[in-house]
C-alpha cells in the first residue's frame, strides 16, 4: 500500500447554502492545490441552521441539492475524491437526512451515508438538542474504495458508538471518518480523546473535518479538525475554530503495521453478559464434581 495525501476542510457554515458553497469551493481548491487527492468537508456543509422552519425552507432532494451538484463538478474539475461530510437532504414528510456523500475524480457519486445516531441530548447550561425531531436516522453503514484504501463513513455523534467503527474496520476500512459540528462544550471535553480512541481501537487512520466558531444561527462549534494515525497520534490539526485546511500524507502500510502489533480485531471473542455471581462448576482436587 502506498501514500495518500488527504485534507480536512474546516468551515463556519451559515444558514444559506449559496454562501456556504462559495466558502467550500475556495477551501477545497486550496486543499487540492496543496496536493490532496482526498478532501473532506464538515458535517452540515450546506447549512448550519437550528431553526426547523428555516432549515426546511432551503432543503432540496439529493438530485436537486446545490451542495452535491457543486461537489460533483468540483471533484471532476480538480480530479480528486471529494467527501461532503454531510448536508441536509429532503426525504419527504418534512423530514430530512443528514447525508454524507463521496464523489470520485470523474464527478460520479461513489457512496452516500445517512447519519445513524441522532444527537438527542441535554447538556449543561440549558443546551439541548433533538436531531430526531428533524432528521431521519440512517440504517446502513457504508464503506467506499479510494486509491488503494477503503474509507468508512461516519458523521459527528456516530464517533461515540465504537461498535459502528469496529464494524467498518472489520469490513476492511483503513480510514475512518467522522466529519462533525461538535458543540464547543462537548468538543472541549471529548473531541480529541474520541478521535484518538477510534483510531487506536481499530488500527486505522481517522479523518474528521469540523465546523468551528460562532455561527449565523447562534450555535457555537468546537473546530479543531483532526487527522489521526493508526497508533493514535495526531498528525494534523486545525488550531482553534477558524476556517482553513489541514493536509497530511497517509502511509497506508501503517494500518497493517498497527494491526499486526495489536491484533485486537482478530482477537475479539463472543461472550454473554450475566448478572451476579454464578455457582462455580468443575472438579475438586479429589475429582469430585461441584455444581
Amino acid at each position: 500500500m502506498g501514500e495518500l495525501v488527504v485534507a480536512a476542510v474546516q468551515m463556519r457554515s451559515g444558514v444559506m447554502p449559496e454562501a456556504n458553497i462559495q466558502s467550500m469551493e475556495a477551501l477545497v481548491r486550496e486543499a487540492a492545490a496543496r496536493g490532496a487527492r482526498y478532501v473532506q468537508t464538515p458535517e452540515m456543509t450546506g447549512a448550519v441552521q437550528k431553526d426547523r422552519k428555516g432549515l426546511l425552507s432551503v432543503l432540496r432532494t439529493q438530485e436537486d441539492d446545490p451542495v452535491l451538484k457543486a461537489a460533483a463538478s468540483l471533484a471532476s474539475e480538480l480530479g480528486i475524491y471529494l467527501h461532503i461530510g454531510s448536508t441536509a437532504i429532503e426525504v419527504g414528510q418534512e423530514m430530512t437526512a443528514n447525508r454524507g456523500a463521496v464523489f470520485g475524480p470523474d464527478g460520479a457519486l461513489l457512496a452516500s451515508y445517512d447519519k445513524i445516531h441522532m444527537f438527542d441530548v441535554d447538556l449543561d447550561n440549558g443546551e439541548s438538542w433533538r436531531e430526531s425531531a428533524v432528521y431521519r436516522p440512517g440504517e446502513v453503514a457504508r464503506t467506499v474504495d479510494l486509491d488503494g484504501a477503503r474509507l468508512g463513513m461516519g458523521i459527528c455523534y456516530d464517533i461515540r458508538f465504537p461498535h459502528l467503527f469496529r464494524d467498518l474496520a472489520l469490513a476492511g476500512a483503513d480510514i475512518l471518518t467522522a466529519p462533525a459540528a461538535f458543540t464547543r462544550q462537548t468538543g472541549e471535553a471529548h473531541w480529541h480523546v474520541l478521535q484518538r480512541a477510534r483510531a487506536i481501537e481499530n488500527g486505522a487512520f481517522v479523518i474528521s473535518a469540523a465546523q468551528g466558531g460562532v455561527h449565523e444561527d447562534g450555535r457555537e462549534t468546537y473546530g479543531h479538525s483532526l487527522i489521526v494515525d493508526p497508533w493514535g497520534r495526531v498528525i494534523a490539526e486545525a488550531r482553534g475554530d477558524e476556517p482553513g485546511v489541514i493536509v497530511a500524507s497517509l502511509a497506508l502500510n501503517e494500518v497493517k503495521a498497527a494491526r499486526g502489533k495489536v491484533p485486537n480485531l482478530k482477537n475479539a471473542r463472543s461472550y454473554r453478559v450475566e448478572n451476579g455471581m454464578q455457582p462455580a462448576s468443575g472438579k475438586t482436587e479429589t475429582g469430585e464434581r461441584v455444581a
